[in-house]
């Protein structure tokens, strides 16, 4: 019997990259054309982050708490746990998350999107396009079908990094709470890709990564000042 440590993240893996894929076409062909009402949800969170105000980020935070719910249930539950047995736990820990962001963003009102002037927001503009524009087209890029497309709203990786793009936006101490799943999710994603030898697997890695050290270093800007 072979030891344990003889084995890696690969070894683990209980499903073919070409299962994995599927699953966002199936999970795309069962709800479309609901991925069009999506989409306008993430530009409306552009347009309201552009805005500013206080009431425009309670219904940022509305919309992202909504989209993290759905896809708690709709991808994770319904279709990703019939091939990941940890995706039952993924399910709970976005349901918790959409939880927070109406309690904090909606009830609490911190997710007002500060001036796009200061380099945090602006870098959070940046990966909030990302989220909504380029993650969308990179598995077609890649030679993937444009029915595995994985959209804002309705598949966590672009719904993971809007929200971190929106949090960099709000640019305040009092969202710190929001981060940890949005960042734990785009490291489990960036292992599950690199599992399956994906070449895009480092994007969501290096996302959450840079994420946080805006966050951080601007953080210890302010208190230096």
């Amino acid at each position: 019997m072979s030891e344990w440590w003889s084995y890696s993240l690969r070894d683990l893996l209980l499903f073919s990259p070409q299962t994995y894929y599927r699953l966002f076409e199936l999970h795309n062909l069962a709800w479309w054309p609901l991925h069009i009402m999506a989409l306008a949800f993430g530009v409306a969170v552009l347009a309201l982050g552009w805005r500013g105000g206080d009431r425009a980020g309670r219904a940022i935070a509305a919309i992202l708490a909504l989209s993290w719910l759905w896809v708690a249930w709709g991808f994770h539950w319904q279709r990703y746990a019939s091939i990941n047995l940890a995706a039952g736990y993924f399910a709970w820990a976005f349901a918790a998350q959409g939880l927070l962001l109406f309690w904090l963003g909606v009830v609490r009102g911190r997710l007002t999107p500060a001036s796009v002037s200061s380099m945090q927001s602006r870098f959070g503009l940046g990966l909030l396009l990302f989220a909504l524009g380029l993650v969308p087209v990179m598995g077609p890029l890649l030679g993937r079908s444009w029915t595995q497309a994985e959209v804002f709203g309705m598949a966590p990786d672009p719904t993971a990094l809007a929200t971190l793009g929106v949090l960099l936006l709000a640019n305040g101490r009092r969202t710190y709470a929001l981060y940890p799943i949005p960042v734990a999710w785009c490291l489990i994603s960036g292992a599950t890709l690199w599992a399956m030898e994906a070449p895009d697997f480092a994007i969501m890695p290096i996302a959450a990564l840079l994420a946080v050290s805006v966050t951080v270093g601007h953080a210890f800007m302010r208190r230096a000042t």
